[in-house]
């Protein structure tokens, strides 16, 4: 984000409902259903009025912003989708599926090494430790990070949002760049390159030695992609 804001770009990464130091409301006051992030996010920008947007959606929670690109066509400039469930074929590793276990995952979202065991299954890095305490501090300070991880995985429907994701794809035809650690565990590029296939506007670009958290692996690698691609003169 800093590179990208010295070349001019405003960025804006904010946190979702229930996550990181945004705010946790019970499951009974916001539903964490992939409905119900999709209208976070809408409501989030419209309150901002910075549309239309180059949106940039990365991992399981980035089909959130891929199905608000695909819901909401003249709010969205360029899509980038980095390592996110783009086929019905991507699976929710057990890694992250365990969380949502019924009482299993209530200890587990309670553990603030979680995002540590998380973080590193998902590329070939070991993550620094001050990187890691930006994720583990908020765990560290309510309990209700972790409840609202435990509720976001059990209703986040991977298998029923990558269909719909395939599907609204088919359509889209604003400017799109796959961006694609090889490295990922969880998400093979096979998936982009099928994806690839079916978009009407689209590139995709592989980036050696980076797993599924691209941004975290590599910085520079993305930072330099997202800026040639986001500089294209649309045609």
């Amino acid at each position: 984000m800093p590179v990208l804001a010295e070349q001019g770009f405003r960025c804006i990464a904010p946190d979702w409902p229930g996550h990181g130091f945004s705010d946790k409301p019970d499951k009974r006051e916001f539903a964490y259903t992939p409905e119900a992030l999709v209208k976070a996010l809408a409501d989030f920008l419209e309150a901002l009025d910075v549309s239309p947007v180059h949106l940039v959606a990365q991992g399981f929670l980035g089909s959130v912003g891929i199905q608000y690109a695909l819901q909401h066509p003249d709010r969205v400039d360029r899509l980038v989708i980095i390592n996110a469930p783009v086929s019905p074929e991507a699976k929710l590793p057990w890694k992250i599926r365990q969380f949502g276990i019924p009482l299993a995952g209530d200890m587990l979202t309670q553990d603030p090494l979680l995002v540590d065991r998380t973080l590193e299954g998902g590329g070939p890095y070991q993550i620094d430790d001050d990187d890691l305490d930006v994720y583990r501090r908020p765990f560290l300070k309510s309990s209700d990070v972790g409840r609202a991880l435990l509720t976001t995985v059990r209703r986040l429907d991977v298998a029923g949002v990558s269909q719909s994701i395939a599907t609204g794809l088919q359509g889209w035809d604003h400017p799109t760049l796959l961006l694609w650690g090889l490295s990922d565990p969880w998400l093979p590029v096979s998936l982009a390159e099928s994806c690839l296939k079916t978009l009407a506007n689209g590139e995709l670009k592989i980036l050696e030695e980076v797993g599924h958290y691209a941004q975290e692996d590599w910085a520079e690698k993305v930072a330099t992609a997202l800026s040639t691609f986001l500089r294209q003169i649309a045609v």
